[in-house]
């Protein structure tokens, strides 16, 4: 996907940034603004939260409204609750998983027949998208921490290439 939409801004190094930042962060365009949810950002707090001029903010909203394929996808964006750094506090478990070919299919499904057949429960599991992060990992927050006995076994797990327990 983000090919596809990267195309348009390949020329705008600064508004390719904040059209990567809405994809990550989900942030959609309505009406002429960006907006987290029902909640409208203002130019100038986007532009100072990534050091760019907030008419950058301006021309990539043009740049986002005039093309049918980028209106279609970040008018339909929302943001996401990622659970991994309350985890700790929740009593819940973290593992964080390097994969060896983010490409291929079935570590989520390998880590999650572990987790099962060991009784445990996931509250959620995050993907960063290949496309948008150099080194993306994948998270999965657990109903209760991970025993150190299973830990072998997830590092083993086809398609893992390094492991995190928080």
């Amino acid at each position: 996907m983000w090919k596809i939409i990267a195309k348009y801004f390949n020329k705008y190094p600064k508004r390719k940034l904040i059209a990567q930042k809405m994809l990550e962060y989900g942030l959609r365009l309505k009406d002429n603004r960006i907006y987290c949810a029902e909640i409208e950002l203002s130019d100038s707090k986007i532009s100072r939260a990534f050091d760019i001029d907030r008419r950058i903010i301006s021309d990539t909203i043009k740049t986002i409204k005039e093309k049918k394929d980028l209106i279609r996808v970040y008018s339909r964006l929302t943001p996401s609750c990622n659970l991994k750094n309350v985890a700790t506090e929740m009593n819940w478990g973290v593992i964080e998983i390097v994969p060896e070919d983010p490409t291929e299919p079935g570590l989520l499904a390998e880590v999650a027949t572990i987790l099962a057949n060991n009784k445990i429960s996931i509250r959620q599991a995050i993907g960063e998208d290949s496309h948008l992060t150099e080194e993306p990992r994948l998270f999965i927050v657990t109903e209760k921490p991970i025993p150190g006995i299973l830990l072998p076994k997830i590092r083993q797990a086809k398609g893992v290439k390094a492991l995190l327990i928080h």
